[in-house]
């Protein structure tokens, strides 16, 4: 199919290396090396597309890592903001088992909010959907094949929900690498500019804490929980242990 494509098609293969790509494909490609785009052009276009206040724009550009759609989020989402706010609040109040115990709850039962709030409007929509194209009313006899229709919509929106939950506690990771990498220039290398500019007093004092050999150890911590994710582990299970070994 790659090698002799229907009519007007175009393949777009996404890789993180040319290397990634098998010598057979990539001697029929034509590369092109992609490149996070930096904050300033980031704000930019928040700036110029969407009408955002220079001084709105450039923080949430920064803060989103090179991510536009989560740039925009933060520049225009007040819930978006303080989930943050609530994201990298976390490492300063993990001073005990209990704390560190109920940070963990804290995030699963976030993310499983986010996830039903999208989930289940999806869901009604499919189900209404299937019902219409089966011929289903609430009450009567069901047509043959739809019982087995239904039972692999049903199996695909529980997957759908795993996913959603599992990207949400993901995103909050990456929100914790942020703040513990800022804490790790602070120690090291005072002089570059941190991702996470408005908590700079909380960075300062987490870097009082420690050395950058335990920041390291934290973000070790934080990125085995990653891993840990993307092999299915139990969400809950997964965030205890690592808001265990993030304890101050």
């Amino acid at each position: 199919a790659i090698e002799e494509p229907p009519p007007r098609t175009v393949w777009i293969l996404c890789a993180p290396s040319v290397e990634d790509v098998i010598t057979t494909i990539r001697s029929r490609a034509r590369s092109v090396l992609l490149r996070t785009p930096p904050a300033a052009a980031i704000a930019q276009l928040l700036q110029q597309r969407d009408g955002i206040a220079e001084d709105v724009a450039l923080p949430a550009a920064k803060a989103a890592q090179g991510h536009i759609g989560r740039a925009r989020a933060l520049a225009t989402n007040e819930a978006v903001r303080e989930r943050r706010r609530r994201i990298l609040g976390l490492p300063m109040r993990l001073n005990d088992l209990g704390e560190a115990l109920a940070a963990a709850a804290e995030l699963n039962e976030a993310a499983e909010a986010h996830m039903t709030g999208i989930a289940e409007d999806a869901d009604a929509k499919e189900l209404q959907d299937l019902r219409m194209g089966w011929g289903v009313e609430e009450r009567g006899k069901r047509p043959a094949g739809y019982a087995g229709a239904l039972s692999s919509m049903e199996k695909d929106q529980k997957r759908r929900r795993s996913r959603l939950s599992r990207d949400s506690i993901d995103s909050a990771l990456i929100e914790l690498l942020s703040f513990y990498r800022d804490v790790l220039l602070a120690q090291s290398a005072p002089e570059t500019e941190p991702i996470n500019a408005d908590m700079a007093q909380d960075i300062a004092d987490m870097a009082r804490l420690g050395t950058a050999e335990s920041t390291m150890r934290h973000i070790d911590v934080i990125v085995e929980c990653r891993e840990s994710m993307a092999w299915n582990a139990a969400s809950l299970l997964a965030l205890e242990r690592m808001m265990i070994g993030l304890r101050n």
